[in-house]
């Protein structure tokens, strides 16, 4: 006997998931929530590399040590304000 396997797309399965969860009783949904708890509480939790955190502690050290040049918040608003002036803007 041969097995027949049907390909569903994401949008399919997210439309039975959803109405599975609908209709499923409280102990099936918190266990399901369980399974993916951490990953749905760190959505949109942005995560730099090793190799971007080595490039910002080298710029940090270079501005405390003053080997790198720093703008205030106040010189950076007038540099752009000039520059849209200039700019016709």
């Amino acid at each position: 006997m041969s097995q027949i396997w049907i390909v569903m797309t994401t949008t399919a399965i997210r439309k039975k998931l959803i109405t599975y969860l609908a209709d499923a009783d409280d102990k099936k949904v918190k266990a399901i929530y369980t399974l993916f708890e951490d990953e749905i509480n760190h959505e949109g939790v942005f995560k730099l590399s090793d190799a971007h955190l080595k490039i910002l502690d080298e710029r940090r050290a270079k501005h405390l040590s003053g080997k790198s040049k720093s703008y205030s918040v106040q010189e950076v608003h007038d540099s752009i304000r000039k520059k849209r002036k200039s700019n016709g803007l």
